[in-house]
């Protein structure tokens, strides 16, 4: 009697003994398991990082084979499968891991995102809409969903859900987003344009300004709209406010500015705006459109003159190339004095267009120097910098 009492209260005893070895073989095989993930993990990491997406694919697999429970591998084969273009494959797998009930809900709302950016890859927008749409109801990753949302309506050239989108962005995130909305706005006045609804797209543009108040496409259209309502001077000063707000637009307004200057008679406005822009836009076209405009007044000679002092300054092919033709144009009436100080200014401005340019370019990365280099300073690849053989070079 008393040994079996005894046994009775030993058994507690060999069944917590029995618990924390079964517990120890548990850690010890479940720790080789997790080190050999880890080290497939890496290995795969490797991989990518090296830029041999199939070896990492196959190593994804094989962790996904070995434990069904790893969320992360799915999504890493996902997006690997989707960057190589085999949506299909990275449907499937997202398609998967949404009808795990033990899925946990942020992993279940981020392979809904992900599903929806497969769809988009494989063209099917009404799909990758539906599921973008209901994230954004949820709240949950909405400002990637929005972002999406707004890619989409963009190919769709569905400019008003566009612009509503892009007003919830800006609301949720704090991320300013007048510039874009503003182009929608001009896409759908040019839209209106098209059919004929002038005050419509007139309302768009005033749209536009709201979000962006120097916009230069919105500027540019009410410019053309002004124009053809018979209003010049209203177009007229359109075109000269998108020009002093972005000075690299200006060859874009400068034919239809200049008309606008002989049809209104402004010869002096359009001289001073000329010079405005000759010191503030880099290119070219300014200083010639100016020449052109002296030679139509004062003759090729003064035209001449002011060309070679302006290039001068500031050398280019394109004005040499001008100041050739007026130099031998029949109103030159050059003597010999002006035609040996224009020749020694052409010279001296080919001079310096000819310094001024690379006479080397690696052949692998672009990079351009005026010295030969063994090495390339940019790419590190050797024996690749080769002469430029062009106008400028050899």
């Amino acid at each position: 009697m008393e040994e079996l009492s005894l046994l009775f209260l030993l058994l507690p005893v060999a069944a917590l003994s029995g618990w924390w070895t079964g517990r120890r073989a548990a850690l010890r095989s479940g720790g080789r398991r997790m080190t050999r993930l880890s080290s497939s993990y890496f290995r795969g990491l490797n991989y990518l990082l090296n830029e041999q997406p199939d070896k990492a694919i196959e190593v994804f697999l094989q962790i996904a084979d070995i434990d069904r429970d790893t969320v992360e591998t799915h999504f890493a084969l996902g997006n690997l499968f989707r960057r190589r273009g085999e949506v299909e494959r990275a449907i499937r797998i997202h398609q998967n891991l949404i009808e795990r009930s033990s899925l946990s809900d942020e992993h279940r709302t981020l392979a809904l995102l992900e599903l929806g950016e497969d769809y988009m890859r494989a063209g099917l927008l009404d799909r990758a809409e539906i599921l973008f749409s209901d994230l954004v109801k949820e709240g949950t990753l909405a400002p990637k969903a929005l972002r999406h949302l707004i890619s989409i309506y963009q190919q769709e050239r569905d400019w008003e859900n566009a612009i509503a989108h892009a007003g919830k962005l800006e609301r949720a995130t704090g991320e300013p987003m007048g510039r874009l909305i503003a182009q929608f706005e001009c896409e759908i006045a040019e839209q209106q344009i098209a059919v004929g609804n002038w005050a419509t797209a007139r309302v768009h543009l005033r749209n536009a300004f709201g979000h962006e108040a120097n916009s230069i496409r919105a500027g540019l259209i009410e410019a053309r709209l002004a124009m053809a309502n018979g209003d010049d001077v209203a177009a007229m000063r359109s075109y000269e406010r998108v020009a002093r707000h972005e000075p690299d637009i200006f060859i874009e307004v400068m034919r239809p500015l200049l008309d606008l200057y002989e049809r209104l008679g402004e010869r002096d406005r359009a001289h001073d705006f000329l010079r405005e822009m000759i010191d503030r836009y880099a290119g070219v076209a300014p200083l010639l459109a100016k020449a052109r405009m002296i030679q139509q007044e004062l003759g090729a000679k003064a035209a001449g003159e002011f060309l070679l002092s302006e290039l001068l300054e500031r050398p280019s092919i394109k004005g040499q190339s001008a100041l050739i033709s007026l130099c031998m144009s029949e109103d030159a009436s050059v003597s010999p004095e002006q035609a040996q100080r224009l020749l020694t200014g052409l010279g001296q401005i080919n001079q310096r267009l000819v310094s001024s340019s690379p006479t080397y370019r690696c052949n692998r990365c672009g990079f351009a120097a005026r010295a030969h280099h063994w090495q390339c300073p940019s790419c590190k690849s050797w024996a690749s910098i080769k002469p430029i053989h062009n106008a400028a070079g050899e």
